[in-house]
């Protein structure tokens, strides 16, 4: 006789798709339940994205792992004075406060040449994906920007994507590129998004600028992202303009067909 246990969990016939994808997929059954091993991942994926909302963005580590890639820094914060009022108020992280916005025209101020290019890296909804693909990003992509003015990078804390409006309207920029943590999911925790303003003002609407999304290694990795973000650069420069009339056609000059796990909007 076979003395070995019988296992309680029925399997998915789908299981052996689950290499595929981060997906919540064929992870069988226990009774009318999900076996401990997924419930328990679940319910540690679930903390983990709760962490990441409320985990604060440590800006001097930020700023010595950018200033150490060779770029220039400062610092900005919203009006949200602390996390709860930026959760609870979103108005609130899409207005500088009093002390960055006159910092910041002070250094506008004794700037004779206003830059191209404007980039603030942003807590947002994930100060773990500013911390973890702000810097290796931007050294993918300063390797493609030969030509291009660009300003100091803007660190930003409790903000959202258009605080990035008032920076660049401040700096008079051309473009500002805002990299931000986007809201958490039960899978990435960590997914970094990029938005770029052409002409940036107060009161930019979300159907005025472009959107990369999933920016990660798991997703759209630091190369494919920032091919994207280059030809969207160029095409914003050369028509004028971003959000819903700069149309990406990137992905017919990309020679490989790797790396297709994020995603690119207008608006």
């Amino acid at each position: 006789m076979d003395d070995q246990p019988v296992s309680p969990v029925d399997e998915n016939p789908w299981d052996a798709l689950r290499r595929f994808t981060n997906a919540r997929i064929a992870l069988g059954r226990a009774g009318s339940s999900l076996p401990t091993a997924p419930l328990l991942a679940f319910n540690l994926s679930h903390a983990q994205a709760r962490d990441a909302v409320h985990q604060p963005l440590d800006t001097a580590a930020l700023h010595d792992a950018l200033r150490a890639a060779g770029f220039d820094t400062l610092d900005a914060q919203s009006a949200a004075p602390d996390r709860d009022h930026y959760l609870r108020r979103p108005d609130l992280g899409r207005t500088l406060c009093d002390a960055s916005a006159a910092s910041i025209a002070a250094l506008a101020a004794d700037t004779s040449e206003p830059p191209e290019l404007v980039f603030v890296v942003a807590d947002g909804l994930s100060a773990y994906a500013a911390t973890r693909h702000a810097v290796p990003f931007l050294t993918a992509l300063r390797a493609k920007l030969g030509g291009w003015s660009i300003g100091p990078v803007v660190v930003a804390t409790q903000a959202r994507v258009a605080l990035g409006d008032g920076i660049g309207e401040l700096l008079r920029a051309r473009i500002v590129v805002v990299l931000i943590g986007e809201r958490p999911g039960l899978s990435s925790p960590d997914s970094l998004g990029i938005y770029l303003t052409y002409e940036p003002r107060i009161g930019r609407s979300d159907a005025e600028r472009n959107c990369i999304s999933n920016v990660r290694p798991e997703g759209l990795g630091y190369e494919a992202a920032a091919f994207k973000l280059h030809y969207l650069l160029n095409e914003a420069r050369r028509l004028k303009l971003t959000g819903v009339g700069l149309k990406d056609h990137s992905d017919a000059l990309i020679a490989s067909p790797a790396q297709t796990g994020g995603a690119i909007e207008s608006g």
